[in-house]
């Protein structure tokens, strides 16, 4: 009894494996362009490798350029700094200061991301300083063993760190082909529980007629003796008294 338990355990398990799957291919998080890119928290993370692994300096505006339609680093909060530092030692060896997608703003003088957000978390050190830079020369880079910020210039400094960043597509995606994504999902998990259900039913069937054979044992029905094996029988018995 116990294993037929932990089977149907297990091929319910496999059921629910099997549509999350097919939900996860048909929603498409993060880009498909030959690139590794890391979830987290509803974005995608390419660490830029560079050639064979080693990693390369960039400018501001080269950075930009690596990242091609995708956005530069940005860090909206705590958790996603210390993603940063944590993933970090995965791709590259040591320090690595990475570009941040900040620059200043000299309309309402402070600091903004580039996808016109204001910059509601920071992480500098107070330590740090400008260093004499013009505001309007004003970036940042994060070092990527302390999770540190460090202002720097946006034409003169070269970084070694890119990271590219873009929002997970399983919204937009499911926002632009709801009713054709839904239906595929649905329609998949309709696939599999009708599936399941009817080779649920034969197993459980097959179990039960194998049971209710190896219960009972055939007896043919009793049937009353014809008239001639009657006469017959009542020879036997008067030569047998004779």
């Amino acid at each position: 009894m116990e294993s037929k338990k932990r089977y149907r355990l297990h091929f319910l398990c496999k059921i629910i494996a099997f549509a999350l799957c097919c939900e996860r291919c048909f929603a498409g998080d993060c880009p498909a362009d030959g690139r590794t890119w890391v979830p987290f928290s509803g974005n995608c993370y390419h660490f830029v490798h560079g050639e064979e692994n080693v990693a390369q300096a960039y400018t501001y505006e080269k950075a930009k350029e690596r990242c091609n339609t995708y956005d530069l680093l940005t860090v909206k909060n705590h958790e996603e700094n210390l993603f940063i530092v944590q993933y970090s030692p995965q791709v590259w060896k040591g320090n690595m200061n990475v570009w941040l997608s900040l620059y200043f703003n000299p309309d309402n003088n402070t600091l903004m991301w580039h996808d016109g957000t204001k910059v509601d978390f920071s992480n500098f050190e107070s330590s740090l300083g400008d260093d004499g830079l013009p505001e309007v020369d004003i970036c940042a880079a994060l070092h990527s063993v302390t999770g540190s910020w460090e202002k720097v210039s946006c034409s003169e400094d070269i970084e070694n760190g890119v990271i590219c960043k873009t929002v997970q597509k399983s919204e937009t995606k499911k926002a632009d082909n709801s009713p054709m994504l839904t239906g595929l999902v649905v329609l998949s998990v309709l696939i599999i529980l009708v599936v399941s259900a009817v080779l649920w039913f034969l197993h459980q069937r097959h179990q039960f007629s194998s049971s209710m054979f190896t219960s009972f044992e055939y007896h043919p029905p009793f049937r009353s003796p014809t008239a001639d094996h009657a006469a017959l029988v009542d020879s036997e018995e008067t030569e047998d008294m004779a």
